[in-house]
């Protein structure tokens, strides 16, 4: 019971910091596959009995931009206002959550009391998986396989392939012509820590998933793990 009561006053004070309630602290968006801004509203009130101010708000990346009722900081009791947030989706692709941090009056300067999320659900219309084929230094230069999957619909071709390193030899196999492909990565050497960037190039229509990326890693391996003792 006790534990519960934890659990609602911390939620309690996450959506109601220094008098200013949120109605929502995550908001989820299903974005159209050539959409390039997601816009989204946080409506909060000032349940308080005195002003208060957001004295700062930080999103922690250059894609996702914050502004708080043009401009206006500072809400009397029952005052409301909106924190509206705009995400460029760039080349970003599946769900992605992005948040922005808001400093009430009196918080301590390393910690924001309110935190709003914004998920993003864009479409994959080039799925890359997985993202990243690594290998340990002095193991097997073993090849391995990286598969790319169109999604349904309007086929969409490879038309081009860029390594980054020699280090890794990168051969296409099509399994299905504009729907799947294989790509097969090979190390030239395994004697010393390397990585390479794999520029993938496609057809589609809509320009931002045009290009994806991914990646070859050499590493050092990892040390053993000691057993746990009893």
């Amino acid at each position: 019971m006790r534990i519960g009561i934890f659990i609602w006053l911390a939620l309690a004070v996450c959506t109601q910091a220094g008098g200013l309630e949120f109605t929502e602290t995550l908001k989820e968006v299903n974005a159209g596959a050539d959409a390039t801004l997601v816009t989204t509203e946080f409506s909060f009130t000032n349940k308080g009995d005195k002003p208060a101010s957001i004295t700062k708000s930080d999103s922690g990346c250059s894609c996702l931009k914050a502004e708080i009722s043009g401009g206006k900081l500072t809400y009397a009791p029952g005052e409301s206002g909106v924190v509206r947030t705009t995400f460029a989706m760039g080349n970003f692709s599946g769900t992605v959550d992005k948040m922005v941090a808001l400093w009430i009056d009196g918080d301590p300067a390393d910690s924001p009391s309110t935190r709003l999320t914004v998920r993003v659900h864009i479409p994959v219309l080039v799925g890359v998986e997985p993202k990243t084929v690594k290998w340990d230094i002095g193991a097997k230069a073993d090849p391995q396989i990286i598969r790319i999957q169109m999604a349904e619909g309007k086929p969409i071709r490879v038309t081009g392939l860029t390594s980054s390193s020699e280090s890794f030899a990168c051969e296409l196999k099509t399994v299905e012509e504009g729907k799947k492909y294989d790509l097969v990565v090979t190390p030239r050497t395994i004697d010393a820590p390397g990585m390479s960037v794999i520029r993938i190039e496609t057809d589609c229509a809509i320009s931002r998933h045009r290009i994806q990326q991914a990646f070859a890693v050499m590493r050092k391996p990892s040390p053993p793990q000691l057993p746990v003792k009893p």
